[in-house]
C-alpha cells in the first residue's frame, strides 16, 4: 500500500518516491488519500478535522499529469536535460527551466472548505512562502487583492513574475512595514533550517486577530535541509512524535504549534501531488494541511 511513510531519505523525498503507475492509478484514486480515523486524533484536535474528498479539481490535475507523462519525446528531452544539469543546479530549478514538476496541494473548493469561506470571499494581502511556479499560489490568490511570494530558485522566480506576483526576498517579507491577511507555508517547514523561528516570524507578520496561516506538512515529518548539495539535519530540529498520521497531527497541534504561539483552527488530510515523468504518471505524498491562528496568550515556551 502506498503511503508517505516509505519516504526514508531526503533524496527519496526530493524525488517523491511514492510512485503511482498508470496501472495502479484507478486503485490509488480512492478515499485512502483522504482517510482519517477521527477516534485516533487527540480530543482537542478531533472536532477540528475537516473531511476532504477527491474532487473535480484534483481529477483535472491528475488527467493533465497523465497526458503530459505520455508525451514520449518531450519526456525523453526532459530526462536528458535533467541528467545533464543535475550536478550543477537544484532539481527545483531544473523543473522550473523545463516547465515541469508542477505541484498540487488543494483545489479551490478544498481551500474554501478548509477555511470555511465563500467563493466570493476576499481579503487584502496574501504571502506565499516558497511559492515554486505559483500554481498553488493561484488557487489562494483568487481571494486576495495583493499577492506576495518568496522563492530562491531563479527559474521559479521567473514563473512567479510572469503571473505578476510581487516577489520578496527571504529576509525581506518580515520587514515590509505591513502585515498579511494570510501567509501560506506549504511543505516548507521540514525543509527549513530554523522552523520554529520561521513560525514566530509568520505569527508576527499576520494581521492581528483575523490573520491566518495555512500550513501543509508531509507526514511522517522528516526534516532535512540541503547544504552544498548534501542533505543534513536542520539546526533547529523539530521532533514530531507518533507513528500514524493521526498521532503526528495531534502532536504537531498540541506541542509544535503551541510552542510557536499558534493554535489549530482546522486540519484536513490531502494528497501532495506532483506531475509525473516518463516513468510515472504522477507522484504523491501524504499531507496534513492546517489552518492556524495566533494564540491569545501568544505563548513562546521553548
Amino acid at each position: 500500500m502506498w503511503t508517505g511513510k516509505y519516504v526514508r531519505s531526503p533524496l527519496a523525498r526530493s524525488l517523491f518516491q511514492n510512485m503511482v503507475s498508470e496501472n495502479e492509478g484507478a486503485a490509488i484514486e480512492t478515499q485512502e488519500w483522504y482517510r482519517c480515523g477521527p477516534d485516533l486524533l487527540g480530543e482537542s484536535v478531533r472536532p477540528l478535522f475537516v473531511q476532504s474528498h477527491l474532487d473535480s479539481g484534483t481529477k483535472a490535475f491528475l488527467k493533465r499529469s497523465v497526458d503530459k507523462s505520455g508525451l514520449l519525446f518531450t519526456q525523453l528531452y526532459h530526462s536528458f536535460v535533467s541528467t545533464f544539469l543535475s550536478p550543477l543546479v537544484s532539481r527545483t530549478s531544473i523543473n522550473g527551466f523545463l516547465g515541469r514538476g508542477s505541484m498540487f496541494v488543494f483545489s479551490p473548493e478544498q481551500f474554501q472548505q478548509l477555511l470555511r469561506i465563500d467563493p466570493d470571499w476576499s481579503a487584502e494581502r496574501l504571502l506565499d512562502l516558497g511559492a515554486g511556479d505559483g500554481a498553488v499560489t493561484e488557487v489562494m490568490g483568487a481571494h486576495f487583492k495583493e499577492i506576495y511570494a518568496t522563492e530562491v530558485s531563479p527559474p521559479m522566480k521567473w514563473h512567479l513574475q510572469r503571473r505578476n506576483y510581487k516577489l520578496l526576498g527571504i529576509d525581506e517579507w518580515q520587514h515590509t512595514g505591513f502585515q498579511y491577511d494570510m501567509i501560506s507555508c506549504l511543505n516548507l517547514l521540514d525543509r527549513c533550517d530554523d522552523p520554529l523561528h520561521l513560525l514566530r516570524d509568520i505569527r508576527l507578520s499576520l494581521v492581528p486577530n483575523t490573520g491566518r496561516l495555512i500550513l501543509a506538512a508531509v507526514l511522517p515529518f522528516q526534516p532535512y535541509v540541503e547544504v552544498g548539495g548534501r542533505w543534513q539535519r536542520p539546526k533547529e530540529h523539530i521532533k514530531v512524535k507518533g507513528k500514524t498520521w493521526e498521532e503526528q497531527v495531534t502532536n504537531m497541534s498540541n506541542e509544535v504549534f503551541q510552542r510557536a504561539g499558534f493554535e489549530v483552527e482546522a486540519v484536513t488530510r490531502l494528497p501532495y501531488l506532483c506531475e509525473g515523468d516518463m516513468y510515472n504518471d504522477y507522484y504523491v505524498l501524504d499531507d496534513a494541511v492546517f489552518v492556524l491562528k495566533a494564540s491569545e496568550d501568544r505563548s513562546e515556551s521553548a
